[in-house]
């Protein structure tokens, strides 16, 4: 549980700096950004793995390039959720989520 718990963290503050890197992104607080971790966390757990199932037929037609798209809708799902945190555009969403499953790589490596 604590390992879980450095991670949101470390993510969070990932989040927190994102908005100096991608101009289409805004956190408004470290707490907002915590939580956007957290909810990225329980999305990618719960909503991505059913995405990806329903959008299998696609995503073969396109080998393979459809899942960034449901990587986005999943940052999407979660600009929706959040308050305090808004996402604008194709490309920023999809460096943010690939930055962000970065951050949570090394993070999750150093646990270990």
């Amino acid at each position: 549980m604590l390992n879980y718990i450095i991670r949101l963290i470390c993510c969070g503050a990932a989040v927190y700096f994102m908005p100096a890197i991608l101009s289409k992104i805004s956190v408004d607080t470290f707490t907002t950004a915590v939580i956007v971790a957290f909810v990225m966390s329980i999305l990618n757990a719960v909503v991505k793995p059913i995405l990806q199932l329903l959008s299998l037929p696609i995503t073969i037609l396109t080998l393979g390039f459809f899942y960034l798209v449901v990587n986005v809708f999943v940052v999407y799902i979660c600009d929706y959720i959040v308050p305090g945190f808004t996402v604008d555009g194709f490309l920023q969403p999809l460096i943010f989520g690939f930055i962000l499953s970065i951050v949570n790589g090394i993070v999750g490596g150093f646990q270990d």
